[in-house]
């Protein structure tokens, strides 16, 4: 009886670190697509994570100190920070071409890549009823996307790529969430993305390449500038959203049960256009709002199905 209260209670706690995790994350990325029209992602990345990294070296004091930071995973830690950046910088460049919530909704097929990734990683069988949902989901982002129509804007394919890095780092998540704590995955997490943010602007950040009038690649390849004066708190919000937002998200899945937890990231979406609404005066088309019901319908229901199957497993080895 205690174990079982104890289990409901780390369920209930992952819920609340899910749910204030996903508001954290989306306000980050709000400021993200704020910042994209005047700095290089690159640079918006480094100033982020030298900030998210001092508020895990705080987290990681009080949580027992660095010898937290050995692991016996470092190339898997190593592998799920690279898989991250490219989530990052894939869907950073999408939000900075497209409107917020309608790059926010094509990104959420990453349950259906999670449960396609099962099948040759984890050895999972997947059935009739989630193959379905996994059709009409990505039939939601064809939707979306609108690949023949007349003026099709190859942006529109970088939160797929996103969605597709975000799932594999979830599955190597699942990993080693089991003997590292959140705080150990976010130090590594961001210590990479310094480096590799460092690497880029040496290699591009005089903005050599720049000059294509996309607003995705010149994003990606404009020079890095001073800050200007009125965007240092918004450079610093970003820094703490992501430092507590990273941690938060991690902590949520080593509490709770994925099944359960992993629902409450679609709130992230009616957030994403609230806010898309509030600060850009976005609203989704006809296409874009029947595209994210039908991928918000698939995800949840492949959730549910993931859920019911291991709950049928529990009980038929009891």
């Amino acid at each position: 009886m205690v174990k079982q209260k104890d289990k409901s209670t780390d369920n209930i706690n992952g819920i609340y670190c899910i749910l204030i995790g996903m508001l954290v994350v989306t306000l980050q990325d709000c400021t993200v697509k704020w910042l994209s029209p005047d700095y290089a992602l690159h640079q918006i990345m480094l100033i982020r994570s030298v900030i998210a990294i001092l508020i895990i070296f705080f987290i990681i004091k009080w949580e027992g100190g660095f010898r937290l930071l050995k692991t016996r995973y470092l190339s898997w830690h190593l592998l799920r920070a690279g898989l991250l950046i490219v989530a990052n910088l894939t869907l950073f460049m999408a939000v900075a071409a497209m409107p917020y919530a309608e790059a926010i909704a094509i990104f959420f097929v990453a349950p259906l890549f999670i449960t396609l990734l099962s099948i040759p990683i984890l050895g999972e069988q997947v059935g009739l009823r989630r193959w379905a949902a996994i059709m009409i989901g990505l039939a939601g982002v064809v939707l979306m996307i609108q690949p023949g129509r007349a003026v099709f804007d190859w942006s529109s394919l970088l939160p797929l790529a996103a969605a597709f890095s975000y799932a594999s780092m979830q599955t190597i998540t699942r990993k080693i969430g089991k003997t590292d704590k959140a705080s150990t995955m976010g130090f590594y997490m961001q210590a990479t993305m310094i480096v590799t943010s460092i690497v880029i602007g040496i290699l591009i950040g005089d903005g050599r390449f720049s000059g294509s009038g996309h607003s995705s690649l010149e994003f990606l390849l404009r020079a890095w500038v001073v800050p200007k004066t009125e965007h240092l708190w918004i450079l610093l919000s970003c820094g703490l959203l992501s430092g507590i937002g990273s941690y938060l998200l991690s902590q949520s899945y080593r509490l709770g049960q994925a099944t359960l937890i992993a629902p409450f990231e679609y709130t992230a979406l009616p957030l994403s256009v609230v806010l898309g609404f509030i600060i850009w005066n976005e609203t989704p088309t006809f296409h874009g709002a029947i595209g994210m019901l039908l991928i918000i319908g698939a995800g949840l229901y492949t959730l549910y199905r993931e859920r019911s199957v291991r709950q049928a497993n529990t009980v038929g080895n009891a």
